[in-house]
């Protein structure tokens, strides 16, 4: 799926979760890709943001930097 797709997508989720009161709006959108989007969506919107996250809106933006995986440590 191309990374326009993604955007658009990301962006109705955020624009379905912006206007609702007592949310946290960016943990509500990073749980819903993380429910409905397969792995490789959420790698290739992940990336995306990675490479500069044109187009997307402020709060999807903000949910996908929840998705990153932590990067583990090495040990001593």
């Amino acid at each position: 799926m191309s990374p326009d797709k993604l955007v658009m997508m990301a962006n109705q989720i955020g624009r379905f979760f912006t206007p609702q009161r007592r949310i946290d709006v960016p943990a509500a959108i990073a749980d819903h890709l993380e429910k409905f989007w397969d792995p490789a969506m959420r790698a290739a919107i992940v990336a995306h943001l990675e490479a500069g996250g044109a187009g997307l809106d402020p709060p999807v933006r903000a949910a996908v930097a929840r998705l990153r995986k932590p990067v583990a440590t090495m040990p001593r």
